[in-house]
């Protein structure tokens, strides 16, 4: 761990890993956006995606603060930077757990013994991870969703808020599964399911 750390994304995610960052003792904070001018949280942002590598000094640790999972993918791809992995001290991460480098685990969050986390995933707030999951990369299980124990979820793939996985479930990549949504059987086709119990809706764009 460095003392400096370039977050990509100064939206309303980028915030949130700021203040984990901060409880992670990091002092030296800035952002970077290709969209936003001045400054995030009092923060300054100091360049556009294009400017990375120029702020790659070789002491400098960078996080995706970005929700939508193919862009995540897209930035880490192109760039070989220090990826870090943030956790909240508030999270609950049992002994035997793996988590990939560039993922971010928020407040309130479980993850439960033997769970396996990818590269640059996010765990959210109060999301829960029984024992025994595989989540691929750039797999984002958002707020209050729960997953139970032995699911693995596939690559890009987007657990909605609130959403409930059953055991021993397995769900493919470049899937989104609704806000709400109960999930009790295998999901293998990339789409959106909704509903309870979930079911095919459409396919993504």
């Amino acid at each position: 761990m460095y003392n400096r750390l370039v977050i990509i994304g100064a939206g309303g995610h980028g915030k949130v890993i700021a203040d984990i960052a901060l409880k992670n003792g990091y002092k030296d904070i800035c952002f970077v956006d290709d969209n936003i001018d001045g400054d995030c949280m009092g923060y300054p942002i100091v360049g556009k995606s294009c400017d990375l590598e120029q702020l790659n000094n070789g002491e400098t640790d960078f996080v995706i603060a970005i929700g939508d999972n193919q862009i995540r993918k897209r930035i880490a791809e192109q760039h070989k930077l220090n990826w870090v992995t943030l956790i909240h001290p508030s999270a609950q991460i049992a002994y035997g757990v793996l988590i990939g480098i560039g993922s971010v685990v928020m407040a309130g969050a479980v993850i439960n013994p033997e769970a396996m986390i990818g590269q640059h995933c996010i765990i959210n707030t109060c999301a829960v991870i029984e024992h025994d999951n595989q989540l691929s990369d750039y797999v984002h299980v958002s707020p209050n969703a729960t997953l139970g124990g032995t699911v693995h979820v596939g690559s890009c793939t987007q657990i909605g808020v609130g959403a409930t996985v059953r055991n021993n479930i397995s769900i493919g990549n470049n899937i989104l599964v609704g806000a709400g949504s109960v999930v009790i059987k295998n999901l293998s086709f990339s789409g959106i399911y909704v509903g309870i119990p979930a079911c095919f809706k459409k396919y993504s764009k």
